[in-house]
């Protein structure tokens, strides 16, 4: 069957093919009305423009690049849908890839992005990720980037981040008010932004009330569930019990809360948890768990808007976007 052409589209509606192309790329000097004729007439007959070869005629691509370290967690999950409705409404694109919280994985996922001639790249980083080279061949090709939530602080580039310390202080100053001294802490990888973030907010609150930092309850980990388990499992094996944990987000005091459970003991009356993220299953444990809320759709979207501005040249340099967070309290705590 023979492909449809811009030629095709434009003889069925007796415009020329220079009115279809403009009108599929919304140039503002075409009605709103022929518009929706071009598309209507191009979704009759099938016609799909070869974004390749736009993006090779105008040196240009509508194609975004988004790399995130696991797509199954909540939150990634969360804002790509963010990411993806706003450039969709741009008319772009998105061209995903995941690390696997692992660097090499991400260094290779932006060498094929690049080779795709992505026009803007928005990035979460993997957990054991310290160098930012890979990152910076994107700048030194005038090809903008945008992290959220996990980014590279050595690089020029704008960011989409959320108030860590104070997102910890509060889950933390939460637990102390309800009469929890003794309060341990599963952190994240030392190098990592967040996890430093997270432990400042934690060692606020036990200042704020004149707390001690009991010795050994600070624990640095990954950011699975296995990391939560590995460290609660140490803590049981130490001997001396904590009343409360805080744990960096809540796939590690999901890990905390399964080892808790093969110990025999119960929560929140042995032993009380809160985690950072709000994912869906924290609410569905039993008990639900007490959290902290990242509005992870709007840091996705604008993650985007962020980055459509600087291809389009309406932001000037490097901003970092700081969004609020929420607690949420359950019976966990």
């Amino acid at each position: 069957m023979k492909q449809t052409t811009i030629f095709d589209v434009a003889k069925k509606l007796g415009v020329s093919a220079s009115t279809v192309s403009r009108a599929l790329s919304n140039h503002p000097d075409i009605k709103d009305e022929t518009k929706a004729r071009v598309r209507k007439a191009a979704t009759e007959l099938q016609y799909f423009p070869n974004t390749i070869a736009l993006s090779l005629k105008r040196s240009q691509t509508k194609t975004i690049g988004v790399i995130v370290p696991l797509i199954k967690n909540d939150f990634f999950s969360s804002a790509i849908s963010g990411i993806e409705q706003v450039a969709n409404r741009a008319g772009y694109t998105i061209l995903l890839c995941q690390s696997n919280e692992d660097y090499e994985t991400e260094v290779v996922n932006a060498n094929l992005l690049m080779h795709h001639r992505v026009a803007g790249l928005i990035v979460s980083i993997a957990q054991n990720t310290k160098s930012s080279e890979h990152f910076q061949s994107f700048l030194n090709r005038k090809i903008p980037i945008v992290f959220f939530d996990r980014a590279c602080d050595d690089i020029e580039a704008s960011k989409v981040i959320i108030d860590d310390r104070k997102g910890a202080f509060d889950a933390v100053n939460h637990l102390i008010e309800r009469g929890y001294k003794k309060i341990a802490h599963f952190a994240g990888p030392q190098h990592l932004a967040i996890s430093d973030r997270r432990l400042k907010g934690y060692l606020d609150a036990l200042e704020l009330h004149r707390l001690p930092r009991p010795n050994g309850d600070v624990q640095h980990g990954g950011l699975e569930e296995q990391d939560g388990y590995q460290a609660m499992d140490v803590l049981l094996k130490g001997g001396e019990m904590p009343q409360a944990l805080f744990a960096v987000n809540d796939p590690v005091a999901i890990g905390a809360f399964q080892r808790i459970r093969e110990a025999g003991l119960r929560i929140p009356k042995d032993i009380a948890v809160i985690g950072f993220g709000n994912t869906r299953i924290s609410s569905l444990l039993d008990p639900p768990f007490s959290t902290v809320n990242q509005p992870s759709v709007e840091m996705g979207r604008t993650s985007a808007h962020t980055l459509i501005d600087t291809i389009h040249h309406k932001v000037t340099g490097p901003k970092t976007l700081v969004m609020d967070t929420q607690l949420i309290i359950r019976q966990s705590t």
